[in-house]
């Protein structure tokens, strides 16, 4: 089957596979939807002129590139030279501003009107709210009602830009739900464009989404090239929900079999317990939100509620590009615990003055659990900022904190 990559080195078929995962898997409702987006993608994805004006507003409006910061403290205590790349420090704190851009001015140029979008953390959907009210749009935003309650700075964030946001009630009511809620209405309101916040969802979603998120990688390589004289680090950590950072981190690096790409992705309590979202380590390969992947669900198909302290990362699926780069093997998987995580952030904060958020944390403590030889170059991506996290940090702090 013919190959298709908008890029290097992506595994992606005409069809929509990264291997036996991926697919569109929708009712016949969207797939008039999905086949204009996919015609219009494959028609703009290199358009010299909608290029253009995604590079002048990813750096006029969102500040990229972002910085490459070498943790000083960091690399002493881990015997290796630890970047962090500083997606926190981008418009909106996270590097969900850059898919947002890029889909939303391909809905524009599409000829629609209102975006509708999920989230769990908030980021997506402040991102997205935030690019609507920039270009005029209309937004509605779907949100888990137990993330609306534990992400409250988000859900302000959104309705201060003008965006809608609508508590989904069922299920668990996180970001599983509040998926399912955005593609019930997509389905009764056809016209509406579709901004997903990860790299899941039915094709062309895992690789558009990819796309626009590929800057990250894109940039670690020139800039790595300034700090250290060569563009490949020996690893390149993040972490995975739905595997948007991810992907974007280790695009460019895909091919390169001397760069380590290590997931870490939500244990939760623990990948023994019921109380999890390490899809990867405990899924098993179904369907979910259009998509053949890995995915959390009983041996009859039924899905598994997640858990994890990070709404970004509770997530019952992943996206198939991580789900065929675990399966071949390419991708080192990491499952970290909630205190694994909260440790992490309070080491970031204590020793370099950054706080990372709770989605971020997860990579940075799977330099706790991975081994490196000394000297060696490591990329953490630090996919946001922490802010919309301080009610759980504070509900969470070791009991010497202020000491």
């Amino acid at each position: 089957m013919k190959t298709i990559a908008h890029g290097p080195a992506f595994m992606v078929d005409e069809k929509g596979y990264y291997g036996r995962f991926g697919g569109a898997y929708i009712p016949e409702i969207l797939h008039r939807n999905v086949k204009q987006l996919s015609d219009a993608f494959a028609h703009y994805v290199d358009d010299r002129d909608f290029n253009h004006e995604l590079d002048i507003l990813l750096s006029d409006y969102v500040g990229r590139p972002s910085p490459l910061y070498r943790a000083a403290r960091l690399s002493e205590r881990y015997g290796a030279e630890i970047y962090l790349k500083r997606e926190d420090l981008n418009h909106t704190g996270a590097h969900k501003i850059n898919n947002a851009i890029g889909s939303v001015l391909l809905a524009r140029r599409m000829d629609k009107k209102h975006i509708i979008a999920e989230t769990g953390a908030g980021q997506h959907g402040v991102a997205t709210a935030t690019v609507c009210a920039l270009m005029g749009m209309d937004c509605t935003v779907f949100m888990g009602a137990t993330d609306v309650m534990r992400q409250q700075p988000n859900v302000q964030r959104m309705q201060m830009l003008g965006a809608r946001v609508v508590a989904v009630e069922s299920g668990n009511k996180t970001l599983k739900d509040a998926t399912n809620e955005a593609i019930r209405y997509w389905c009764c309101h056809p016209d509406s464009f579709y901004v997903i916040g990860s790299t899941v969802g039915p094709d062309p979603y895992p690789r558009m989404v990819a796309h626009f998120q590929s800057v990250i990688s894109r940039e670690m390589k020139a800039q790595l090239l300034e700090h250290t004289g060569r563009e490949f680090p020996d690893a390149v950590v993040a972490c995975v929900g739905g595997g948007s950072n991810a992907a974007g981190a280790f695009y460019h690096f895909i091919d390169n079999q001397d760069v380590r790409l290590i997931a870490a992705e939500a244990a939760g309590m623990g990948v023994d317990t019921d109380m999890t979202a390490a899809t990867i380590s405990v899924g098993t390969e179904g369907i979910i939100h259009g998509a053949r992947t890995m995915v959390m669900q009983t041996p009859d198909g039924q899905i598994v509620e997640p858990y994890s302290i990070s709404a970004g990362l509770d997530y019952p699926g992943i996206g198939p590009l991580h789900a065929h780069l675990a399966d071949c093997g390419r991708e080192e998987v990491v499952a970290i615990t909630d205190r694994e995580a909260l440790d992490a952030a309070m080491l970031l904060t204590r020793t370099e003055g950054i706080i990372p958020a709770l989605e971020s944390a997860h990579a940075l403590a799977a330099l706790e659990r991975i081994r490196f030889e000394s000297g060696q170059t490591i990329v953490v991506n630090l996919s946001g900022r922490g802010d919309k996290d301080m009610h759980t940090y504070l509900s969470n702090l070791p009991s010497d904190f202020g000491r």
